[in-house]
């Protein structure tokens, strides 16, 4: 057996452990400057969900794997020349921060059924992190609902850089508590994206029901 299913099978091992529907929980291996075997044998694991953050290299992983049943995810900071390109390749971008980034996949995605959308939320209020602020999130998606190309499916969030489980705990809470929140008015949501490879089984236990992970899959970059 492989290492890189080894990975995988321990962590969706963990994951069962933590609920009692391992459905309920998606596993992204996040697959950024990750080569094309590399994905493959994720792949032939099993594994149907990956995270990409820059653009020029997913676009070539997706047109050299070319298979029809995996879920790309963009997950990167997103520039307004990159909108085109997403919106044509990818079936989630959960990066989305502002109103012309969004209006912008919108138009490119005319003609195609709408692409899901996660929220990014920038919950540890730090300004070299992009997201939208907790105080916004609510006139911000309601702002969204107004593109039919954008299928809303949650929030997702990068927490504080810190080895805190304290700080961590404190930052996935707040999310669980904005995500029911905006559940409530927004019943398609289903998504909250939250946990790494270090900090995963934290986020799955404050409600994450998406956790993205790179090196705890395939190992650490060199």
């Amino acid at each position: 057996m492989s290492k890189i299913k080894k990975n995988i099978l321990n962590i969706k091992n963990q994951l069962l452990n933590k609920s009692n529907n391992i459905d309920e929980i998606k596993l992204m291996a996040v697959s950024k400057s990750q080569s094309v075997d590399n994905i493959c044998e994720a792949y032939n694991a099993g594994q149907r969900i990956f995270g990409e953050n820059y653009l020029q290299e997913a676009i070539k992983k997706i047109q050299t794997i070319n298979q029809q049943d995996i879920e790309w995810h963009f997950i990167g900071p997103i520039q307004s020349n990159k909108c085109k390109l997403i919106a044509e390749n990818f079936s989630w971008v959960q990066s989305i921060d502002r109103i012309k980034i969004a209006a912008r996949i919108n138009e490119h995605r005319n003609g195609m059924s709408p692409i899901n959308i996660c929220v990014q939320v920038n919950i540890s209020d730090e300004v070299s992190k992009g997201g939208v602020h907790p105080d916004n999130l609510r006139s911000f998606i309601d702002e969204m609902n107004a593109f039919n190309n954008l299928k809303i499916r949650g929030i997702m969030s990068i927490p504080s850089n810190t080895l805190s489980t304290e700080k961590l705990a404190e930052e996935f809470i707040m999310l669980d508590k904005l995500y029911k929140e905006i559940k409530i008015s927004h019943p398609i949501i289903d998504t909250l994206s939250m946990g790494m490879s270090n900090d995963f089984l934290l986020a799955v236990k404050y409600g994450s029901n998406l956790v993205r992970i790179g090196s705890g899959i395939f190992g650490l970059r060199k």
